[in-house]
């Protein structure tokens, strides 16, 4: 699965989610975790809040976890209607302990917030954002 990390330096969860300049996102699995790209935002000067949102739910959009320092109510809100799991963590926890901690919790009984995110990318395998096959 994709997870993203909200960061502004791509070893830290550091970063409140609507104010993040970037994601690091990796995929994590049972046998492990390895970073595939960072995601840098583009700082868009007059850009309000509910822009900040859309342009990190479209950085983000292709993710199953996204950890993140804090994340307002309705930002959380529009999140989980993507089915993104928002998994807030402490401030400048580092990703590769958290990535770690995933991989640990695959590897044996995952916790039901776990499980519960786990069965819903199952049955959206092979689905498109918008819900159609690809």
């Amino acid at each position: 699965m994709k997870v993203a990390f909200a960061t502004d330096d791509g070893n830290r969860v550091n970063a409140h989610f609507g104010q993040s300049p970037m994601f690091a996102v990796y995929n994590v699995a049972k046998n492990g975790g390895e970073l595939l790209e960072l995601r840098k935002l583009p700082a868009l000067l007059n850009e309000d809040e509910a822009g900040r949102i859309d342009s990190r739910l479209e950085a983000i959009g292709d993710c199953t976890l996204i950890f993140i320092m804090q994340i307002g109510a309705s930002a959380a809100a529009r999140v989980t209607r993507r089915k993104i799991m928002p998994v807030k963590v402490p401030f400048g926890s580092p990703i590769d302990e958290q990535v770690k901690r995933l991989v640990e919790m695959l590897q044996g009984k995952p916790p039901m917030w776990l499980a519960k995110v786990l069965r819903a990318e199952e049955e959206g395998e092979g689905e498109g954002a918008d819900g159609t096959h690809g």
